[in-house]
């Protein structure tokens, strides 16, 4: 990587609905040096990490087609070279214990959908600020 080169920040985002993976694109847009992976679903994400791909930060729903978000956010934490990435969960689940149960996983934040683009593109921002120091 030549001096001045940016490092590329890239997000994994892992949603199985087409429309609210083009609305967490638009969200996202526009992230100084934003570079975008998509997935559709847990196990997709998973051969996407495991395959060298430089992930600085991932946003996933929960409930998803093969694996679900629970499932592959246990699994990444189990990963030794994957176990520190922040995991930002955006989610229609509606059982009140979800926040609890995805925090006790070691995710970053939980966003209920509907869900403020504005707050998950700061909260994005943030943590892909501080994985860059």
């Amino acid at each position: 990587m030549a001096l001045g080169e940016q490092i590329p920040r890239t997000v994994l985002v892992v949603e199985d609905s087409e429309n609210s993976a083009v609305m967490m694109e638009m969200a996202l847009f526009g992230i100084p040096g934003l570079s975008l992976l998509m997935a559709n679903s847990g196990l997709e994400a998973l051969h996407i990490l495991q395959n060298g791909s430089m992930v600085r930060a991932i946003v996933t729903d929960l409930n998803m087609p093969r694996m679900d978000g629970y499932e592959m956010i246990r699994r990444i934490r189990e990963n030794q070279a994957l176990s520190g990435t922040p995991i930002i969960v955006v989610s229609a689940d509606t059982d009140p214990e979800t926040p609890d149960r995805v925090a006790e996983l070691g995710v970053s934040a939980f966003f209920s959908k509907p869900y403020s683009p504005a707050l998950v593109r700061r909260t994005v921002e943030q943590i892909l600020d501080a994985t860059t120091q």
